[in-house]
């Protein structure tokens, strides 16, 4: 069985703890790398053509406008072929109750029957959202597992909670 583990996270300015702070590293970039270290896989990450703004107030605002516009904003790249994974582990941070939009980008480009989908996100609080209903209409014939939310602030120490979760899923 392989694992794909397919992330978007915001490095730079990010809301932490009631504070805006720089993070070097983002959090869902750190969840997905202890997934991987847990049990194995490919990581890929989501990028965006157009790079959302580096305020984080500014992206936040952009983020909502894409949210309600349904927007679909490019990607720079996709994996060749995504075959070859049973599993896909797929990685967001909560942006206004479900994922960034270009997580709809990427799982919308490729048939995903019969593959297992496991979410897992990073917040300030928010929890999954409603991120898993819109992954169950969006990756028909997929079986979508119940996800794993991560509060950001605590992401960094995080590693054994998401090990134990992790191995639960494959």
């Amino acid at each position: 069985m392989a694992n794909l583990i397919v992330y978007y996270s915001r490095k730079g300015q990010n809301y932490w703890n009631g504070s805006i702070v720089d993070l070097a590293k983002g959090n869902t970039e750190r969840v997905a790398e202890y997934i991987q270290k847990a049990v194995g896989g490919d990581l890929f990450e989501i990028e965006t053509v157009r790079e959302y703004s580096r305020d984080y107030m500014t992206c936040i605002e952009e983020a909502k406008a894409e949210l309600r516009e349904g927007a679909r904003p490019e990607l720079k790249q996709y994996p060749d072929t995504i075959d070859g994974y049973d599993t896909i582990f797929v990685g967001f941070p909560n942006w206004w109750g479900t994922m960034p939009m270009c997580v709809y980008t990427f799982l919308e480009h490729f048939d995903l029957t019969g593959k297992k989908i496991v979410p897992f996100c990073t917040n300030e609080g928010s929890g999954m959202g409603r991120s898993e209903r819109e992954l169950k209409k969006i990756c028909r014939g997929a079986a979508v597992a119940s996800g794993l939310s991560i509060h950001g602030a605590e992401s960094a120490g995080s590693e054994a909670r998401v090990a134990a979760w992790v191995r639960s899923h494959v």
